[in-house]
């Protein structure tokens, strides 16, 4: 009879232990929780729908978006726009819990959240980048972005990133949302061949803003209008008959490509390799 009163306890004691796991509820992000190397607050649906819409995002992007908290980014750039999305997020718990929100909202084959570090995940392929981090964190993947490919398109939920000046600023009640365009590399010297003449291109740069000089003889004229979005470049010279010439192109690695146009009238094709 003892034996059997103490197993009775015994039993009595286990359920009751069990019952506080039984009864937990499912995990539920808190605003303000500490991160890695933020604390989580979630981005507001309309600011989401405005850094999508500035990146001008289609069903063709792959978007990545770094420190995803409760994955409403990565699951409104695949639901509302189509595209394929990846959301990089350094707490477990909070991963897991985003990927539930991607299965609930019937992303799957388009959205997935990952358990990882934002500075040694490769998000390279990306060709959306969005964040919504601290000022310190985005200079820091400031050089990642910047060796991105050109025409990548980076937007910011409230921080800039210093003298890498935003491209469009966009406020929505009181909240800003930045984006920019990844420059391709143009500083230096070019071997510039437009038509019949061969002449030589010098770029200086400071991320997408660029001034210049081209060789005229032993003149050197200045370029005008000089602009570089993303791969695309243009500019405009005085050649040595006072003639103006507009250039446009893209640029590739170590060459650039395009057309010009004189005043004159004469108009082809333009090409030049970097020196």
């Amino acid at each position: 009879m003892k034996l059997s009163i103490k197993l009775t306890a015994l039993l009595a004691a286990g359920f009751l232990f069990a019952l506080p796991a039984a009864a937990q509820k499912p995990y539920e992000p808190q605003v303000g929780q500490s991160g890695k190397d933020v604390i989580w607050v979630p981005t507001p649906d309309e600011v989401v729908d405005r850094m999508l819409r500035m990146a001008q995002v289609t069903a063709n992007d792959l978007v990545y978006d770094l420190g995803a908290g409760d994955g409403k980014i990565a699951i409104a750039a695949a639901k509302k726009f189509g595209a394929r999305a990846v959301g990089i997020e350094y707490d477990a718990e909070m991963a897991k819990h985003a990927q539930g929100n991607v299965e609930k909202a019937g992303v799957t084959g388009k959205a997935r959240i990952l358990k990882g570090d934002i500075f040694s995940t490769d998000f390279s392929q990306a060709t959306v980048v969005t964040m919504y981090l601290l000022p310190a964190l985005n200079i820091k993947l400031r050089p990642t972005l910047l060796s991105m490919r050109p025409g990548t398109r980076v937007v910011s939920h409230s921080f800039t990133m210093e003298d890498w000046e935003a491209d469009e600023a966009s406020s929505m009640d009181g909240r800003r949302a930045y984006f920019w365009l990844v420059p391709a590399n143009v500083h230096g010297g070019w071997a510039l061949e437009a038509g019949a003449d061969k002449s030589e291109l010098t770029f200086e740069q400071k991320f997408q803003k660029i001034e210049g000089t081209v060789a005229l003889g032993l003149t050197q004229g200045g370029l005008r209008d000089a602009r570089l979005r993303g791969y695309n470049i243009s500019f405009t010279y005085i050649d040595g008959n006072s003639v103006r010439r507009d250039f446009t192109g893209r640029v590739a690695g170590g060459k650039m490509e395009g057309n010009f146009r004189a005043d004159n009238g004469s108009e082809g094709r333009w090409s030049a390799t970097k020196k």
